[in-house]
């Protein structure tokens, strides 16, 4: 089975921050986690340096490969630094 995880530090949220299945929103300086299996990504966030990791409103997604997966974590990056109660941005890429 194939498998790509990717992690981005220091991610600072715009206003409204990002909207978390467990606590509602977070705000601040985050760490954003992307992990890819079997056709689904898993988008995580946490305060950089904390041990606790949230799942991201709207994770899991479909997805359907790794480079699809890379696209997908750089959206999420986009979208916490854009604020606004941010959730995990719609596929991006054209559904076969």
């Amino acid at each position: 089975m194939s498998w790509a995880s990717w992690t981005t530090t220091g991610v600072y949220s715009g206003s409204g921050g990002v909207l978390t299945v467990e606590v509602g929103i977070l705000s601040g300086d985050l760490t954003v986690h992307t992990t890819w299996a079997a056709g689904e990504a898993r988008v995580a966030v946490q305060y950089s340096g904390a041990s606790d990791w949230f799942t991201m409103a709207g994770s899991p997604t479909p997805c359907r490969s790794e480079e699809d997966s890379r696209t997908l974590h750089q959206a999420v990056v986009q979208a916490v630094e854009d604020g606004g109660g941010a959730t995990v941005p719609g596929v991006p890429y054209e559904a076969s």
